[in-house]
């Protein structure tokens, strides 16, 4: 099958989960509030951790990073997400969206390797903080969600993508 029209789009048309004001105000609600408490239970911790001298332990310095990676993750897309429920034209610059992927990709996969880490500390009852395990987590979420966001921007956005 032939694709005949490769134009180059430079933005993206957000369509949402509803075209309905009431529903789009009533989650912009819901999503603000769960976004509020993500912050709020993060920030607590991260607190707590930091002022409790007893909670400076290899576990709870992954659960600190944990707490940041966490914030940073859901801060770098559902602000976005918030105001796009908000607005009538609902749409979205290529480079943002590339932008947004890219740290969306970064923060989650480094969520998912401390999560390992923090497994793996625990499997084998660790009593050094592993700084390094920690340090490699965060390159190597970064890396892959480099090549992840290259692999994505190159992807027709128009036609069929077979």
């Amino acid at each position: 099958m032939r694709r005949d029209n490769l134009t180059w789009e430079s933005e993206f048309v957000l369509l949402g989960l509803s075209s309905d004001r009431q529903t789009q105000a009533g989650l912009s609600v819901l999503f603000a509030a769960a976004y509020l408490l993500t912050l709020l239970g993060n920030g607590l911790i991260i607190l707590l951790i930091g002022l409790d001298a007893q909670l400076h332990l290899p576990m709870y310095f992954f659960l600190c990073n944990l707490s940041v990676v966490d914030i940073c993750y859901t801060s770098s897309g559902v602000p976005q997400m918030l105001v796009h429920f908000l607005l009538e034209k609902k749409t979205i610059s290529f480079t943002r969206c590339g932008t947004q992927l890219f740290f969306s990709l970064a923060l989650g996969g480094t969520e998912f390797l401390l999560l390992a880490a923090m497994a793996y500390g625990r499997y084998m009852a660790v009593c050094a903080p592993l700084c390094s395990i920690a340090v490699v987590s965060w390159l190597i979420g970064l890396v892959s969600s480099v090549v992840e966001t290259v692999v994505m921007m190159y992807l027709p956005t128009r036609g069929y993508m077979c």
